[in-house]
């Protein structure tokens, strides 16, 4: 009941072009548009690009994959230390301009920061290692919050939570927000330390890290706190 347009007859001649040249190895359409018209110059471009798209002839693309869509999660203060840890990445780059990353965790009752570790790489098993060290010494939390960073969604991680009853307190994707304490202690580290200071080394970096988290946790005032610092708040 519905005409159907038949190729015309003229268009034979750029597809067997097409076959020719994705022939000879495995082109992209700019490539094979502009590998004909060198041959073919009274073709043009969008009649070959037509050709190739109506007989099928684009390469395969590979689909991202689709993740699930996390509730909206918003922050709800605890009334005791241990009931939600925030966790977040950062980054920075060594004066040879090496990357590093650094990984913060912050109480979220009196915002106190139970560590930040620093390495070229923080793959989900190092995340892991990190975080027993925290829990070592501080005790296990009942949830931990973070986004919706590989590390986090991998199948490693999603087990050592799952095996330490851990809830895992995902924030909805694209909302920062929602991780907004964590988020806001990344401003001030990133003022005090990462932009204030040239880093030769990892060791370096640690360091200064590790004097700043004494000063941020017994000496800096929080205006959050009542300007107490995070260790007199929870005093």
């Amino acid at each position: 009941m519905y005409y159907q347009k038949k190729m015309p007859h003229k268009d034979l001649k750029v597809k067997e072009l097409i076959q020719n040249n994705l022939g000879r190895g495995n082109c992209g359409r700019n490539a094979v548009i502009a590998s004909i018209r060198k041959s073919q110059p009274q073709l043009g471009a969008s009649k070959i690009r037509r050709v190739y798209v109506q007989h099928g002839f684009s390469l395969y693309k590979r689909m991202k994959k689709r993740r699930t869509k996390n509730p909206p999660n918003p922050i709800a203060i605890p009334f005791s230390a241990n009931v939600e840890w925030a966790v977040d990445f950062m980054s920075d780059a060594l004066v040879n301009g090496r990357r590093f990353r650094t990984l913060n965790v912050v109480d979220q009752y009196n915002r106190q920061c139970l560590g930040i570790y620093v390495g070229h790489s923080m793959p989900a098993r190092r995340v892991i290692a990190e975080m027993k060290k925290i829990i070592d010494r501080y005790g296990k939390p009942m949830a931990i919050r973070t986004d919706n960073g590989p590390e986090f969604i991998s199948k490693v991680f999603q087990k050592w939570l799952k095996d330490n009853e851990i809830k895992w307190s995902a924030i909805e994707k694209g909302k920062p927000q929602q991780n907004g304490i964590v988020e806001r202690f990344n401003r001030t580290y990133r003022e005090d330390i990462l932009d204030a200071n040239l880093f030769q080394t990892l060791d370096q970096a640690q360091q200064l890290t590790d004097d700043w988290i004494a000063y941020y946790n017994y000496e800096r005032p929080h205006q959050a706190l009542e300007y107490k610092t995070p260790i007199e708040y929870a005093a």
